[in-house]
């Protein structure tokens, strides 16, 4: 194998270990927001590790975090504005982030 095609198959394993990275801090950034939110509507214990599960699955209804925003806006109602939520997504995200490199590093 020619040393490009050796640093064509290290780019190809690079691309996809970080897919697969994005993939699951966006994963823990649904959990944790859905945590979040439970929270607020006063949800705990095994309510709000379904709830937060809730959020994960809604996740898979198209490309991109609105279908997200969407469902955490709409149960929260008046509990949370748009700002706030988003803001929680952006903070969550940068959490999630470090949750999984902690764990990959382990």
């Amino acid at each position: 194998m020619s040393t490009f095609d050796d640093r064509e198959h290290a780019f190809e394993n690079k691309y996809a270990h970080d897919a697969e990275m994005q993939f699951k801090a966006e994963a823990r950034r649904n959990k944790l927001l859905g945590l979040w939110a439970a929270g607020l509507m006063g949800k705990a214990g095994d309510a709000a590790d379904d709830y937060a599960r809730e959020v994960v699955a809604s996740d898979f209804e198209e490309a991109g975090d609105e279908d997200v925003y969407r469902k955490v806006s709409g149960d929260l109602g008046d509990l949370a504005d748009e700002a706030t939520i988003r803001t929680q997504m952006v903070q969550l995200m940068a959490e999630a982030k470090s949750q999984v490199m902690t764990e990959v590093g382990k």
